[in-house]
């Protein structure tokens, strides 16, 4: 019984992880999906809209599938937005250990509000959420207070479009790299 658990669990976090690798989405298709999805949030979330209006740059992942049982990865490709067009592309990857089942699809923004952190993007072989510039996950809760005058941290994180059926759901300890997609 154990066995087939660790099985099933290392095929999920290999599916997720590695499969969406195999067929990597070329930049049109990233752009197409990245601006579809900052309209969609920028329109719904006028928190994420002000604070549109004052970041220097803003990385969209419109796409991150989550999965596993026990073991769980993510992946998803995106786009770095200044002036309104692409400047970069990234993959955002992440794996977990624990109490854990089920498969989900979200989209998360990165809103960078100072020119430092968004050169230490590209400064790190790869950027692990958590080390480096100071980040705050904005919810329903927080969304209330924050203003833009308020806000002292270098990037605001919005996450949205939930979908499928997953306990928790964190970006700590996803890791950001640049990609050269076609």
């Amino acid at each position: 019984m154990t066995r087939s658990i660790i099985i099933t669990a290392i095929a999920c976090f290999l599916a997720v992880i590695w499969l969406p690798a195999a067929f990597a989405a070329d930049a049109v298709k990233i752009d197409t999906k990245t601006d579809q999805a900052l309209d969609s949030l920028l329109s719904k979330n006028t928190k994420a809209a002000e604070f549109f209006e004052e970041a220097v740059a803003v990385l969209v992942f419109p796409s991150i599938t989550k999965g596993g049982f026990i073991i769980a990865g993510q992946h998803g490709n995106g786009a770095l937005i200044q002036g309104g067009v692409s400047t970069a592309y990234y993959k955002s990857v992440a794996a977990s250990y624990g109490l854990q089942a089920g498969i989900q699809k979200f989209g998360y923004a990165l809103f960078f509000m100072n020119q430092d952190a968004l050169n230490y993007i590209d400064k790190t072989d790869g950027w692990e959420i958590g080390v480096g510039p100071s980040l705050v996950v904005v919810d329903a809760a927080l969304a209330r207070t924050l203003t833009t005058t308020t806000a002292k941290s270098a990037i605001y994180a919005f996450i949205f479009d939930q979908r499928g059926l997953m306990a928790g759901l964190g970006l700590q300890g996803t890791k950001i790299t640049r990609i050269y997609p076609d």
